[in-house]
């Protein structure tokens, strides 16, 4: 491992930018996202950015005899720190580095994993924060408690992470129900008959789903995605009533 992943809170603290220019602007950006606050050479900081096309080595050299970690952009072999490629669903982060290899293919490898993590993720970190004294209160042996959690993160689990609505379900885990669903309808138009044009949110709701009610002609493939014990119904209108649980429509695309 060449470097030590951290995360550093620099909310309200003084990070030292050194350049201009649109490689600076960007830094900038990503500095007051993290609530940094942004000053020159001139002022005291445990933390700089470098971004210079001309004399990165002396603003390196000058900011590391006052003691500073510097990140120098595109500059690597002088860098301290390097920053990620980062996938927000705060207050859950994912940074993606390669330090400093290739800048690029850690921002591929974010837009592929962006669509991979729900944005409601965030929410279902929130909610299981809020949830840490209940969890206390209903296991109160720590390894116990664990287990319980690990079971309810796990594949398939009430409280998957990847499900689409998780961060729903905290409370009525907590409470012991047996079942957590999500009731009413969601519709999914079709882009095309391939299941492999399904987005993302749209194979999790299927994998979700209690029933399924699909319009004449939707390919079998496109109904395998569902799970196999979800009521399958072929009709042009939800039923009513609707049954329990969640209902997905699947209309085709026009």
């Amino acid at each position: 491992m060449h470097s030590l992943p951290i995360f550093v809170r620099l909310q309200g603290k003084p990070v030292i930018l050194v350049g201009d220019g649109e490689a600076a602007d960007a830094k900038r950006g990503l500095l007051e996202r993290a609530g940094a606050v942004v000053v020159n050479e001139d002022h005291d900081a445990r933390l700089a950015i470098v971004a210079l096309d001309g004399g990165a080595e002396d603003a390196v050299a000058r900011l590391r005899a006052r003691g500073v970690l510097v990140n120098a952009v595109d500059r690597p072999e002088l860098c301290d720190f390097t920053l990620p490629a980062i996938l927000d669903r705060d207050p859950v982060l994912v940074a993606i580095g390669t330090g400093g290899a290739s800048a690029g293919l850690a921002k591929a490898l974010r837009q592929r994993l962006e669509t991979l993590f729900p944005q409601a993720l965030g929410r279902l970190a929130g909610a299981l924060h809020a949830a840490r004294s209940s969890m206390r209160a209903r296991w109160p042996d720590p390894a116990t408690r664990r287990k319980a959690i690990d079971a309810a993160l796990d594949r398939g689990g009430p409280l998957d992470p990847f499900a689409e609505y998780s961060a729903e379900f905290v409370d009525a885990w907590l409470a012991g129900e047996d079942s957590q669903k999500v009731s009413g309808v969601v519709f999914v138009q079709l882009a095309s008959d391939d299941p492999d044009d399904l987005t993302l949110r749209h194979a999790r709701l299927l994998a979700q789903a209690d029933c399924v009610v699909y319009a004449l002609g939707v390919p079998a493939a496109i109904l395998d995605r569902a799970r196999a014990d979800a009521v399958r119904m072929e009709a042009t209108e939800p039923p009513e009533p609707l049954p329990d649980g969640l209902t997905v429509q699947i209309v085709r695309g026009g």
